[in-house]
């Protein structure tokens, strides 16, 4: 079996049968390339691949300039690969399964606090074109804790208001129910009444919330300009990423005393250890406390 053939059919088995996220199956297929463009020249095809292969791949391709975490994450592609490989019964041993990923720490996500976040909401021109928009986008942001490609793909019937409810589709086409707050409702409803309610739409796009000036679904790289864009006007000095208002809702709702169990809803997380590193940030707080309190800590 030719490389191209291979990777077809395990991005058909990522999409198919395990539904992740586009974005996740791209990222796969980069990664998997970078091994298929390794190994061609070398007559090496993905079912005679060997042990002593992979390992000298890695140690080629991840170098010192490659970061543990990207490292960590190819890693993971090739043994994902592999165990699709001897899954579909092409192989009978897993070449991959010795292959050991960098051990990572832990990183506690940039937050911004609630000074932070107002300033950059106030740095919305509500008077230019975009602007009701812009509000609305970055109160739903940090009001629902949504990642990107949940914003954007936001549809008008995904809307309950009168419940306080919209309806997500997160990572693998998993829907879930998040509240929205009363500020979010408002200023959706002004940039949806005044302003996108008088939009030419395009054909396919007429229940998609958000819209750009073509009539169109937003893309994710408009939502980080954005983003990047009023940070900068706030002056935070800070990067600011879209991301960082859902780590912000998160660690807001846990510091102000909320059950780790339903932020894990909130957040759409499958495992509850990846929402625990929102506890972490509470607990920073209580060895702050003992650095700037303590008495026996001056010695």
């Amino acid at each position: 079996m030719k490389w191209n053939a291979a990777l077809s059919n395990f991005k058909n088995y990522q999409k198919l049968e395990r539904g992740l996220a586009q974005n996740s199956v791209v990222a796969y297929e980069r990664d998997l390339k970078k091994l298929q463009t390794w190994a061609e020249p070398q007559d090496l095809e993905p079912l005679n691949i060997q042990y002593e292969n992979l390992l000298r791949f890695v140690h080629e391709v991840c170098g010192e300039e490659m970061a543990p975490r990207s490292q960590s994450r190819l890693i993971s592609a090739i043994k994902t690969f592999y165990k699709f490989l001897v899954y579909e019964d092409l192989m009978e041993e897993n070449p991959a399964r010795l292959l050991e990923t960098p051990k990572l720490g832990r990183k506690l996500p940039d937050v911004l606090n609630e000074i932070e976040i107002q300033k950059i909401i106030e740095a919305v021109d509500l008077s230019a074109e975009g602007g009701e928009r812009n509000r609305a986008i970055i109160e739903t942001l940090y009001g629902c804790g949504l990642r990107v490609s949940e914003l954007t793909h936001l549809r008008i019937s995904d809307l309950f208001f009168e419940q306080q409810l919209i309806r997500v589709i997160g990572k693998g086409n998993k829907e879930r129910i998040v509240p929205i707050n009363t500020m979010a409702i408002k200023h959706i409803n002004i940039y949806k009444n005044e302003v996108r309610n008088f939009k030419t739409i395009q054909k396919g796009n007429e229940d998609f919330l958000f819209l750009n000036r073509r009539g169109s679904k937003l893309s994710r790289e408009f939502i980080f300009m954005l983003v990047k864009d009023l940070s900068e006007k706030a002056g935070l000095g800070k990067k600011v990423s879209p991301h960082s208002f859902r780590h912000s809702f998160a660690s807001h709702l846990v510091n102000n005393g909320a059950d780790i169990r339903i932020v894990q809803e909130l957040l759409g997380h499958a495992s509850i250890i990846t929402t625990e590193i929102y506890t972490h940030l509470d607990n920073q707080k209580l060895v702050e406390a003992i650095h700037q309190f303590h008495p026996r800590n001056n010695g």
